[in-house]
């Protein structure tokens, strides 16, 4: 236990992490597709007013116990903050885990509006420059490094010049792990988990999206677990679809079973959303993204919530088609 929460192997990695992790996606640049981000940024995008308030979650984080943050290159200036924030809180290599991912680089310019807010290419010069460009700001405190939005469309599995570089990294010390996206999650996974270089297993620890609407990915990640590969759950709240936030239309009724098991719970609907995720026994972290420190206290409440049979079968009725869902997912404005 550590500042309360319960820690755990991230797999067969040897690295400690908590249940609940850090994830910096809302908060290393202005602009991100979640519901009510433009409120979360309310009091400015300036980067000093970001990197304030990324360190102040960052602090709430340390507080509550949670060991593991997850950044990436696209994520603006996450990295970066990650980094300053370590350095001043003088917070020693291998106290939090710091996992980080290559594959995107970030476009937007520092711009809510922008056309264009990433753009994905999945080679092996993008992998040596951008792996460089993490570990010149993260050292020693880098940990798993990890193929952003791994896809079978990209190749980037039969890309032996890319496993080949990953492989390099990982002799040099770094974990390697891949993250998924999209309705063939669980397709992707069980193609990496047969990845081998020089007759070793590639991928220590995938990273994937499970929530109530979208468990399509459960079956694989109970596989990869199995097989001794960490689990990093990411997007458990739907990016903010799962939370009071959703007014629309298309998930009046979604919203009304988790309002109901919340009241019945006395939790809130984030936080049971979340105490899903972590009730998996695959899942070793499930990520908050939250953007204040407020949302992340209300997300760490998850982990007081007593999961009963009937709210599991409740829970269980949600899931939509795989690809309804990230039909939708692809339409959320960044704000």
């Amino acid at each position: 236990m550590t500042g309360g929460m319960e820690m755990r192997e991230l797999g067969r990695t040897g690295l400690a992490v908590s249940r609940l992790g850090m994830g910096m996606a809302a908060l290393g640049r202005p602009g991100y597709m979640v519901l009510g981000h433009a409120e979360d940024m309310a009091d400015g995008t300036a980067v000093d007013a970001m990197r304030a308030r990324a360190h102040a979650v960052l602090d709430a984080a340390w507080a509550l116990g949670i060991r593991y943050v997850d950044a990436a290159r696209s994520y603006g200036r996450a990295e970066a903050f990650v980094a300053s924030w370590l350095s001043a809180r003088g917070i020693a290599p291998g106290e939090m885990v710091i996992g980080s991912k290559w594959g995107y680089a970030y476009t937007a310019g520092w711009r809510v509006d922008a056309e264009v807010h990433e753009v994905k290419e999945h080679t092996p010069e993008q992998l040596a420059r951008q792996s460089a460009e993490s570990l010149a700001l993260l050292g020693s405190h880098l940990r798993l490094y990890q193929i952003h939005s791994a896809t079978l469309d990209t190749g980037v599995l039969e890309n032996a010049d890319v496993l080949a570089g990953l492989a390099r990294l990982k002799r040099d010390g770094l974990r390697i792990g891949l993250s998924l996206t999209g309705a063939r999650q669980a397709d992707t996974l069980r193609r990496a988990m047969v990845v081998r270089v020089d007759g070793e297993g590639l991928f220590d620890a995938v990273q994937a999206t499970w929530n109530v609407l979208e468990p399509s990915a459960g079956p694989a990640l109970r596989e990869a677990r199995a097989a001794g590969m960490g689990v990093i759950v990411k997007e458990a709240l739907a990016n903010g679809r799962l939370t009071s936030r959703n007014t629309t239309a298309a998930h009046v009724d979604d919203l009304a079973v988790l309002r109901a098991e919340a009241e019945r719970l006395d939790t809130t609907i984030d936080a049971l959303a979340l105490a899903a995720a972590l009730a998996q026994p695959w899942a070793d972290v499930v990520l908050s993204g939250a953007a204040t420190v407020a949302h992340l206290r209300s997300n760490a409440a998850a982990l007081e919530v007593k999961l009963d049979g009937e709210a599991c079968d409740r829970l269980g009725t949600l899931a939509w088609n795989p690809d309804a869902y990230w039909d939708e997912r692809s339409r959320l404005p960044w704000t």
